[in-house]
């Protein structure tokens, strides 16, 4: 940042407005933090809300990520419900989850390249577009090949969380315990959405219509990157283009992204397991509890002045991963539930230390592009916990085999995170 040259500006009064033109963002940015910081509450997460603007974009991106947890289980049961085929409404959301992981980072550059309102916008409206017209091709029952080929069209939606927190990333710039709050407060979102998506899509699907959930997530997606996208005032500026080349290339960001891919593993098989092992109307809510440990434990983490290292994080969650594990030895479902509530309280630390080591690594000018990544290895890992996951229930010695999965994943990430450290240097902590 090029900084005034005092030794050639005359003294007195004209220095001032010769001195204000050459400011940069970086002092102007502390300045009002400082100033916000004065005058704030205690509470970290109130704080956040002092700053300009953070109030709406968060507001439309809430409303935008709620749907990420509803469009799945929509589909599933519209797909099933008219085809009569669980295989085939699975196979079609797995398609679609797929295509998105493929075309995500892709999305993530251009929002990186071109701005987030320019890119978000459009792109929503295709991925919009897609899932009206799988619902229309459900409600028609065409061909089964035509789901397929319509839900990859869903595979434009871009990053609505990635976004929102390369706004706190751009608005909390050199305030380190600020930027961890907020990456606390947009895991603790994430959980949140997933807790409630599935719950309001599937009282949507049951009480009105089968394709009530894909209709209300679709406008619900629409509506809120509409909000999101018009907050340009806490949009952080397109940053120059550099000749970096992919986020895959930063030391240390490979070796991470292994790590995001053992811990998906964890959240995919755990769901299956307890699906199977409950198998029954509670097993929605038993799974939930650890959804919700996850979100309690996030917002304590947030409100901690000092954050842990990674392997410190994915150590616990190795611990507390094989709570579930005895608790369904005992066959006891209440024992299970609490189980399941303790070991959902590792993910959130683990998960907000890890985005913020992306933050570290990752360019400014390629942040989407960076967090994106980072999502689009935990998706893997999820759909590859899930199909584990599945395969050791049908296979199953005894009752809580399937258990021995994600603790498997979990003491996988830490050995890979240890591994790394050992051999890379500290990029990966």
């Amino acid at each position: 940042m090029p900084q005034p040259d005092l030794t050639l500006t005359p003294a007195g009064p004209a220095l001032a407005p010769r001195y204000s033109e050459h400011r940069t963002a970086g002092h102007r940015d502390s300045d009002r933090r400082t100033a916000v910081r004065r005058s704030s509450p205690r509470n970290p997460y109130l704080r956040l809300f002092t700053l300009p603007g953070t109030r709406a974009f968060t507001a439309g991106n809430l409303i935008a990520r709620l749907p990420m947890g509803m469009f799945g289980v929509s589909a599933v049961i519209m797909i099933a419900g008219r085809y009569d085929s669980y295989a085939l409404a699975g196979s079609v959301t797995a398609t679609g989850l797929a295509a998105g992981a493929l075309t995500a980072p892709w999305i993530a550059r251009l929002v990186d390249r071109y701005g987030q309102a320019r890119i978000a916008v459009p792109a929503t409206a295709y991925a919009v577009l897609g899932h009206l017209l799988l619902l229309l091709c459900v409600h028609e029952k065409t061909p089964a090949w035509t789901l397929f080929l319509v839900t990859a069209a869903t595979a434009t939606a871009p990053n609505t969380g990635g976004m929102s927190r390369a706004r706190w990333a751009h608005l909390l710039r050199g305030d380190r315990d600020a930027l961890h709050t907020a990456n606390a407060f947009e895991q603790a979102t994430d959980e949140l959405c997933f807790m409630l998506g599935p719950v309001l899509a599937a009282l949507l699907c049951s009480t009105l219509f089968p394709e009530a959930g894909t209709l209300a997530a679709a406008a619900l997606f629409l509506t809120g990157v509409l909000l999101f996208a018009a907050q340009r005032s806490t949009e952080p500026p397109i940053a120059p283009r550099t000749a970096t080349g992919s986020p895959l290339r930063t030391r240390g960001m490979v070796p991470l992204l292994a790590v995001f891919l053992a811990t998906g593993a964890v959240f995919g098989s755990m769901e299956v397991v307890t699906l199977a092992y409950v198998d029954g109307p509670v097993a929605g809510p038993v799974l939930a509890l650890q959804a919700a440990g996850s979100c309690a434990a996030g917002l304590l983490y947030g409100r901690a002045r000092r954050t842990v290292r990674l392997r410190t994080c994915l150590a616990a969650m190795a611990v507390l991963m094989t709570l579930p594990l005895l608790a369904a030895t005992t066959g006891s479902l209440l024992a299970l539930a609490g189980g399941l509530l303790l070991a959902g309280m590792a993910t959130a630390p683990t998960m907000v230390t890890g985005m913020g080591l992306v933050q570290r690594l990752t360019p400014a000018s390629q942040l989407n592009e960076g967090m994106t990544l980072a999502v689009t290895a935990l998706l893997a890992g999820i759909a590859a916990g899930s199909a584990t996951g599945g395969w050791s229930a049908d296979h199953a010695p005894f009752p809580a085999f399937g258990f021995l999965v994600p603790l498997t994943a979990a003491t996988l990430a830490l050995i890979l995170c240890v591994a790394t450290t050992t051999t890379a240097g500290p990029p990966v902590r």
